[in-house]
């Protein structure tokens, strides 16, 4: 189709451009969410908290959760508390709930960050008119969430969604992982990976103890009680260190190559220039090397939040 010297290809064939209606507007979303869209205009008065609302993400981000408060119950009142060495129960307990509080507030972030979800409905003739566009400049639509699809986005199912740098929709998070939240997914899977190494380190050394003396002398709980408990986080710790490890190595190895694990399956040529190594790092942890990489809540605005939270009220902008 051309229209003022330029042409939309469209990512399947016979779906037409969109005429512009009053439910489409640019950077509104038909559906509700608003997070900071880079479209200017009535933007900042519809700022809402992103969420999606996927059942089975909701139930695996509540797993999360739960074993993550699981562990620190075992740790803290199984193997720390009853402790006969203060200081041993106190650094350890700091670490560890230190590490699991940072953990969790990953999580939120990821969760509740926009991934760089693009305005859904822009695909109209006025929005294709506004770009002012070279003659012969190829754009493309998608046929699914009908907006311009920019450069390495792709379209999620299940927020349905197309996503900037979409590396892959995760169901532990809730939320797919894109240009602006794959910084706290990255820090989410390293500090779990890390709470779950310390947890096992601590499970060994319980259990090594109460070996050499009565176990109603290390623990307040049973024995039979203390070694279920034990077995089960070891299991949990075991699970989530192999899988967390991996899943930071595979997320590094993607920032350092500028290439999203979308486009390493695919096997899709570059066509935009790479950022390799530290530079990849950069962009996605934001400027130079610093401790403030490895803290999630950079950029956390409590009054924003707050006003976000409110925001909810009106029931349908909490959705997608």
């Amino acid at each position: 189709m051309q229209s003022s010297n330029h042409r939309l290809r469209d990512m399947e064939q016979h779906h037409p451009l969109l005429s512009a209606g009053p439910d489409v507007e640019t950077g509104s979303l038909a559906a509700g969410v608003m997070v900071g869209s880079s479209h200017a205009g009535h933007t900042a008065g519809n700022r809402t908290l992103w969420f999606i609302q996927d059942s089975c993400g909701m139930v695996c981000a509540t797993m999360t959760w739960f074993l993550v408060l699981y562990a620190e119950f075992v740790v803290n009142f199984v193997m720390l508390l009853p402790a006969k060495s203060f200081w041993y129960s106190l650094l350890n307990g700091a670490t560890f709930n230190s590490l699991a509080v940072l953990a969790l507030a990953s999580h939120l972030r990821t969760m509740l960050t926009d991934p760089g979800a693009v305005p859904k409905g822009n695909a109209t003739k006025e929005y294709m008119e506004s770009l002012q566009l070279k003659p012969g400049e190829v754009i493309y639509k998608c046929p699914k969430c009908c907006s311009i699809k920019p450069e390495r986005a792709h379209h999620c199912s299940i927020c349905k969604r197309c996503i900037r740098k979409m590396d892959h929709h995760c169901p532990w998070v809730n939320n797919c992982v894109g240009e602006k939240n794959q910084r706290y997914f990255v820090l989410f899977t390293m500090y779990i990976a890390l709470i779950s190494a310390h947890a096992l380190g601590l499970s060994g050394m319980h259990f090594f103890t109460c070996i050499k003396v009565q176990w109603n002398e290390c623990s307040d709980f049973s024995p039979g009680v203390s070694v279920l408990l034990l077995i089960f986080l070891c299991l949990e710790a075991i699970l989530f260190l192999t899988f967390t490890a991996v899943m930071f190595g595979t997320q590094i190895h993607s920032i350092c190559n500028d290439e999203t694990e979308i486009e390493r399956l695919k096997n899709e040529k570059p066509t935009w220039e790479r950022r390799m190594r530290w530079d990849g790092m950069k962009a996605v942890f934001g400027g130079p090397p610093s401790l403030l990489w490895c803290n999630p809540f950079t950029g956390l605005r409590l009054r924003r939040l707050l006003l976000l939270t409110q925001g909810r009220r009106g029931g349908s902008e909490f959705s997608v």
